[in-house]
């Protein structure tokens, strides 16, 4: 067998290892959402005035490298574990030079959210409780959070957009009376 091929086989299994690995740390594979539910982040983001957007769990970076070209104007932080989506949307961010957006391989549980005015996520009922144990009580605060398809437990949405698909899948927009400077567990 040529070398090259062999290469390119040890090149595939280290991938689908570094996925597999990914999964079973975080619980969850990396996951993007629909057009149907970019478009709709994308509308209630309009909402939202003019900060730092943070997507908790970028995976492949369909979401932010959209979300950096959209609003130029703000910076976009994205937040993944697995190591091949996240070089996937470190290399797009260069080859479409896209200053505005950063990409941290670290876990969002554990980093500084302080600097976001909106947090997006498409996560697992877990991980959304997660953060719902970790930030402060609804009100009238600056901060929001947009969640596809699951809900922050015990909280009231501002606003719920069903998407015409199969699943008439939820999007949340909520309002956040502070954004816990340290998210940690």
């Amino acid at each position: 067998m040529p070398i090259l091929d062999i290469l390119l086989i040890a090149l595939i299994l280290i991938a689908g290892a570094s996925i597999v690995w990914s999964t079973l740390k975080v619980g969850i594979s990396p996951m993007p959402s629909s057009q149907k539910a970019r478009e709709a982040m994308f509308r209630l983001a309009d909402e939202t005035g003019e900060g730092s957007i943070y997507d908790l769990g970028s995976g492949w970076g369909h979401l932010v490298i959209r979300l950096a070209k959209r609003y130029p104007q703000r910076q976009i932080v994205a937040y993944e574990l697995s190591v091949l989506p996240w070089l996937t949307t470190l290399l797009l961010r260069k080859l479409l030079g896209l200053s505005n957006l950063v990409v941290h391989r670290e876990d969002f549980l554990s980093a500084d959210l302080s600097g976001a005015s909106v947090l997006m996520c498409y996560l697992h009922a877990p991980t959304m409780n997660a953060i719902n144990a970790k930030l402060g009580q609804d009100g009238g605060g600056s901060h929001y959070l947009i969640s596809h398809n699951f809900a922050l437990p015990s909280r009231t949405a501002l606003k719920v957009v069903k998407l015409n698909d199969f699943y008439k899948s939820p999007i949340y927009l909520y309002r956040l009376s502070a954004l816990n400077a340290k998210l940690k567990i």
